[in-house]
């Protein structure tokens, strides 16, 4: 995109589909422009998708191509004054899981890292708890118990763990992640939270659901950034709940649609899948 180099690294691994992500005003002849671009130099788009909102116009497209067209791409690219990214689906992005003692969002992802439906892998687990740490040793992935009742030392600790990652997930990791770590941070993180907020926020939100006879639950996965659950969301679902329905219910239900959203959010930023709009995301799914 602009202000760095769109040439991701990951596109240096030729054997694997080409992805381009375009953001731009939007005008005529965007489309032609880039299919002639890649047609000319023999690829073929086995996926394209796109967006506009009459203003602005999103992009992605996924072709077959072993050549490595970055540097070509640019000078198109600056004809119609494009934000983009070119990468390739690359099996070795390494992930990185932040939790605290909740499993289920943790356990999901692992297994569906084991079964090959999540692009990349898990390189690490990262807790302010020792009680997951046979989970991750299941797994055969390394466990850092970085405790955080100093905060600056705690997020030393993780910056340096996870300095060469992909992405880092927060599968229930229940801690804030200050301003000036995420400024450090050299990856995206990705949230999830239950979507009783901003109505229910702080300790114990299913009680107060359950005082208040909610009839609607679910979860949002968002990127994180310094503003507490305010980054762009990536992805939301929802159940209904009735008066039958108790605490344990509601619990549950809200961990199994967790689950689900988290897995969706994440899925979708290693496909590429998500490009960001100001505080909205466009997602290709």
């Amino acid at each position: 995109m602009s202000g760095a180099d769109p040439f991701d690294a990951a596109a240096a691994v030729t054997d694997q589909p080409l992805r381009l992500l375009v953001t731009c005003a939007d005008r005529p002849g965007i489309v032609a422009a880039v299919s002639s671009f890649l047609f000319e130099r023999g690829a073929n788009i086995v996926d394209a998708e796109q967006h506009s909102t009459g203003d602005r116009f999103f992009l992605r497209v996924e072709a077959e191509l072993a050549e490595d067209v970055g540097r070509d791409f640019a000078e198109l690219a600056a004809r119609f004054g494009m934000d983009w990214r070119l990468t390739r689906r690359d099996p070795g992005k390494r992930v990185a899981i932040l939790v605290s003692k909740v499993d289920h969002c943790l356990l999901d992802l692992l297994w569906r890292f084991e079964q090959g439906e999540l692009e990349g892998r898990p390189a690490l687990v990262v807790s302010n708890h020792r009680e997951l740490e046979q989970r991750a040793v299941h797994f055969d992935l390394p466990f850092h118990h970085v405790p955080t009742e100093d905060k600056p030392a705690a997020e030393e600790r993780m910056l340096e763990l996870l300095a060469d990652m992909h992405l880092v997930v927060l599968a229930r990791y229940m801690q804030i992640l200050s301003a000036g770590f995420l400024e450090r941070l050299a990856s995206p993180a990705i949230n999830i939270h239950h979507s009783f907020l901003p109505a229910f926020a702080g300790a114990n939100p299913y009680d107060r659901a359950l005082e208040r006879g909610v009839k609607v639950i679910g979860a949002t996965s968002h990127y994180v950034t310094a503003e507490l659950d305010e980054g762009p969301i990536i992805e939301q679902d929802v159940a209904r709940v009735s008066h039958r329905d108790s605490r344990a219910d509601l619990v549950r239900i809200g961990r199994d649609i967790e689950r689900l959203v988290l897995a969706r959010a994440v899925k979708w930023h290693l496909e590429d899948r998500v490009l960001l709009d100001g505080a909205r995301t466009v997602v290709f799914r």
